[in-house]
């Protein structure tokens, strides 16, 4: 089953915000890089601004912004503020708890899965947006020079 992909097209979203700081940019400019709808897009700006990490400015010229500068915001942020916590899927239904398995297997992946999230978002957290969108310009700096 494909995770989900929230998170990467907020990241996009942060990248083209933190790139184009000179004014707000539109749900359409920034769905039509990320080749998606831009209710889409209008969904991740919800919730990147409830977060604190993006404003709106409604009405002509209006559009989205970063709320900071990015340096102060890292991918951990941008993760947490679109996705739900929890890198392990816990089944929906309660195991049988006369299996030896079944009556153990849930504080077992809960302390795996949280061990796992712990890292990955430490990870994330090492990372700037500033960082992150200066490694995608020397991504596309080398693309250029390679053509």
């Amino acid at each position: 089953m494909p995770g989900s992909t929230r998170f990467a097209a907020a990241a996009h979203i942060m990248c083209l915000l933190a790139r184009h700081r000179d004014g707000p940019q539109t749900s359409e400019a920034l769905a039509k890089s990320l080749a998606t709808n831009p209710a889409v897009v209008r969904r991740l700006l919800g919730a990147l601004a409830k977060s604190g990490l993006t404003q709106s400015d409604l009405g002509k010229g209006g559009g989205a912004r970063l709320a900071k500068g990015p340096k102060k915001i890292t991918l951990a942020d941008i993760y947490r503020a679109v996705e739900a916590p929890g890198l392990v899927a816990l089944p929906r239904a309660a195991p049988d708890p006369s299996c030896p398995v079944g009556c153990n297997i849930t504080p077992a992946l809960t302390a795996v899965g949280d061990a796992a999230e712990a890292a990955f978002l430490a990870s994330l957290e090492a990372v700037t947006l500033k960082q992150f969108v200066k490694e995608i310009a020397a991504g596309d700096a080398a693309a250029k020079s390679a053509a």
